[in-house]
C-alpha cells in the first residue's frame, strides 16, 4: 500500500516514465529488494494498479442491464460513488502523468457493457454501434475527468442524470 501512495505522490508530479523505483522506494521509506520482491519496476507496479481498478469497474458493470435507463441511470451512479472513493487514484491515473493506455482500458472495458447490452437491445448495425459506442464512452470519460478536476462539484447522482440524458437524448437535452 506504501508503494502505490508513493507513486501515487509522484505521478501527480511527473510522467510515469521520469519516475525511479529508487524514488518510489525512499518515498515509502521501503529497501528496493522489497519492491523488487513484488514488482518488476514502476510500470509494472502502475499496471497492477490499473488492473485493480478495470477489475473493480468490470465487477460492478457486471451487476447492471443497460437496456433499462433506470438501471443504466443506477448502474453510472454507482460508478461515480465508486470514483469517489478511489478519487485520488483515478484523477491521478487519468492524467497526463499516468499511463496512456489506462483511459483506453476504460474505455474498451465499458464499450464492451455498452455495445452488448444497450446498443443490442436498439438494434443499431454493428457499424454503426462501434462508433456510438465510442462516442458516448470517451464523452463519459472526459465529462468525468473534467468533474475531477473540478473537485467533484456535483454529487453522483447528478452527474450520473446529465450522462445518462446527454446520452439518450443528445444535444436536444441541453435546450
Amino acid at each position: 500500500m506504501m508503494l502505490k501512495d508513493s507513486l501515487m505522490k509522484l505521478l501527480k508530479e511527473k510522467p510515469i516514465s521520469s519516475i525511479t523505483v529508487k524514488e518510489i522506494c525512499q518515498l515509502a521509506d521501503i529497501n528496493r529488494s522489497t519492491f523488487y520482491s513484488h514488482y518488476s519496476d514502476q510500470f509494472d507496479l502502475l499496471a497492477r494498479m490499473e488492473e485493480e481498478i478495470i477489475e473493480d469497474m468490470n465487477e460492478y458493470l457486471s451487476q447492471y442491464n443497460f437496456a433499462k435507463e433506470e438501471e443504466s441511470l443506477q448502474m453510472t451512479e454507482k460508478m461515480l460513488e465508486y470514483i469517489v472513493s478511489k478519487s485520488d487514484v483515478c484523477q491521478t491515473l487519468l492524467n497526463e502523468n499516468g499511463d496512456t493506455t489506462f483511459p483506453k482500458r476504460v474505455m474498451i472495458v465499458a464499450q464492451r457493457f455498452l455495445i452488448e447490452n444497450w446498443v443490442d437491445e436498439n438494434s443499431l448495425n454493428e457499424d454503426v454501434s462501434e462508433y456510438l459506442s465510442t462516442f458516448i464512452i470517451s464523452g463519459s470519460i472526459h465529462v468525468i475527468k473534467s468533474w475531477l478536476d473540478n473537485g467533484m462539484d456535483k454529487s453522483p447522482k447528478e452527474l450520473a442524470k446529465m450522462i445518462i440524458n446527454l446520452t439518450n437524448k443528445g444535444l436536444s437535452f441541453v435546450k
